[in-house]
């Protein structure tokens, strides 16, 4: 945006520019602790004001799952149309590949998740292993780094990588929000298998498989009127100018303690800079 992004006291200032929003979930609406002040109040008043949304989220599970978490967490489930995940993206490429294979083998899957979740795989038809020697592929989708070091997935993925084994990484994110603070998310692991020479194809932002999903939802909105609501430099405000959209960035989440010269540092490392500035997921200055 020529000028440099506009700071905005709250949403109310702009809703009438756009008629559709993608709005990431962790560092947005909620923290590791639970929502924002005002975070669902202010949902709700942007779907009441008309827009459709989409919760836009780097979530290794599936759009269900989040569902029903966020709406647990006190969100009204009528203040969005459609929460997409890339762990619901990489689904269902993964259930294209194997009615194309119909007839083979399942394959054997070394799912990484969080809290013992299997909700990536449920109703596939794959083989689970525990084992990187066994594996004919990896799933990706969560990371456990607040209670292992990264040396724990090193060993892990170290007998995967060697043999070629491909990753899918359905949650892109290298830090990610706990109750106790920040620790290294999935992408992170997914640098670490590509540094041990294994490949990995990304899902999720800033990558363009979730935008195109979104767009195709949205049907015939035109992309100057969609706005992506994000708090990540990297993920949120240059997925959304890779594909081609308007964004705010919100200054909670990972970027809560960085400073002005900060963030330009990562406009300039990402080549992406926010069209608004907002400080947190708020309608309007109370």
């Amino acid at each position: 945006m020529k000028g440099g992004p506009l700071t905005i006291s709250g949403l109310a200032e702009i809703e009438e520019r756009f008629d559709a929003f993608l709005i990431d979930q962790f560092g947005v609406l909620r923290d590791g602790k639970g929502p924002y002040p005002h975070a669902a109040e202010t949902l709700l008043r942007l779907k009441q004001a008309g827009k459709m949304i989409i919760i836009l989220s780097n979530s290794g599970k599936r759009s269900a799952e989040n569902d029903r978490r966020l709406a647990a967490l006190g969100f009204d489930p009528q203040s969005w149309d459609w929460f997409l995940t890339s762990g619901e993206v990489a689904w269902r490429i993964l259930q294209a590949e194997i009615r194309q294979e119909a007839g083979n083998t399942a394959r054997k899957c070394l799912l990484i998740s969080r809290d013992g979740d299997t909700s990536p795989l449920d109703g596939l038809d794959l083989t689970r292993t525990d084992r990187g020697e066994d594996a004919d592929f990896i799933l990706l989708a969560a990371s456990e780094g607040d209670a292992y070091p990264l040396t724990f997935y090193e060993t892990l993925l170290a007998p995967a990588a060697a043999r070629g084994v491909p990753c899918l990484c359905t949650n892109p994110d290298k830090i990610m929000l706990t109750k106790d603070g920040t620790a290294f998310g999935a992408g992170r692991i997914a640098e670490l298998y590509e540094d041990l020479g294994g490949t990995v194809r990304w899902i999720g932002k800033p990558f363009a498989d979730i935008y195109t999903t979104a767009r195709e939802f949205l049907g015939d909105v035109f992309a100057e009127k969609i706005c992506c609501i994000g708090d990540s430099i990297e993920h949120d405000i240059a997925g959304a100018a890779g594909a081609g959209l308007a964004s705010i960035l919100v200054t909670t989440g990972i970027l809560e303690t960085a400073s002005d010269a900060d963030r330009q540092a990562l406009f300039a490392e990402h080549g992406a800079v926010p069209d608004f500035i907002l400080p947190a997921f708020i309608w309007s200055e109370r």
